[in-house]
C-alpha cells in the first residue's frame, strides 16, 4: 500500500515537471493573451468618448472606440478661456448626440442661480432643437466646482438615408443671468455632430 501511494507521488511529481517544462517553452508572451482563430468576445458594451457605444472586438477581445475629429484650435481656445468658469464631461467637443442626450459637468457656483442654469441645443443654422436646465448635484452656494447634470430631448436634424455624422451643430452652456444684464451674461459653446 506504503509503495502505491510513492509510486503516484512520483508521477505526481514528473508529470508537475513536465508541465511546468511545456509551459516555460510556450511562444506567449506574459503579457500576452493566446487566442484561437475564431474566438468569440464576450457581449458586453462600453460608451466611447464621443458617444457611441462599441463592443468587444479582435483576437483579444478589446473595446476600440472611434478616434474623435480634432477640435479646431480656436474653438478649442475659446473652450479653454472658459475652464475656470465652466467645464463639460459629456458629450466631449465634436462628440456624436441623439435624443436623449446626458450631459455632464461641474461649474462654479456663480454659474448657476436656485441650482440651475440654461442649456441650448442648436443646429448648423443656428435652429434651437431644444432648451432645458443643467441642475446641481450638490450645494450651489460656493465659489467652488459644482457639478451639474441635464438630459435633453430633440428630433434629430440628420435627414433619412444620410451618414449619421454630417451634421454639426452647438451645445450652449448658458450662466445663468437673473439680473438680465448684458454685463452678467456669459456662456461656453461646444461643437457636436448629430447622428440619426
Amino acid at each position: 500500500m506504503i509503495k502505491i501511494m510513492y509510486i503516484c507521488i512520483v508521477v505526481a511529481v514528473i508529470a508537475g515537471a513536465l508541465g511546468a517544462f511545456v509551459v516555460s517553452r510556450s511562444p506567449v508572451q506574459p503579457n500576452e493573451v493566446s487566442a484561437p482563430e475564431g474566438v468569440m468576445c464576450t457581449m458586453d458594451a462600453r460608451q466611447c468618448p464621443d458617444g457611441t457605444y462599441v463592443g468587444r472586438t479582435g483576437p483579444r477581445c478589446e473595446f476600440v472606440c472611434p478616434a474623435l475629429p480634432s477640435v479646431p484650435a480656436e474653438v478649442q481656445a475659446k473652450i479653454d478661456a472658459k475652464s475656470d468658469l465652466v467645464r463639460l464631461t459629456q458629450p466631449v467637443p465634436l462628440g456624436l448626440v441623439e435624443s436623449g442626450i446626458q450631459i455632464s459637468g461641474s461649474a462654479r457656483g456663480s454659474w448657476y442661480f436656485e441650482g440651475s442654469f440654461p442649456i441650448v441645443l442648436k443646429n448648423a443654422a443656428g435652429d434651437v432643437l431644444s432648451q432645458g436646465i443643467a441642475t446641481a448635484q450638490s450645494n450651489w452656494m460656493t465659489a467652488e466646482f459644482v457639478p451639474f447634470t441635464a438630459t435633453l430631448e430633440f428630433t434629430s436634424p440628420v435627414p433619412e438615408g444620410i451618414a449619421a455624422d454630417v451634421e454639426l451643430g452647438t451645445l450652449i452652456l448658458q450662466k445663468d443671468n437673473p439680473s438680465g444684464l448684458p454685463e452678467n451674461d456669459d456662456r461656453l459653446e461646444i461643437p457636436v455632430r448629430f447622428t440619426r
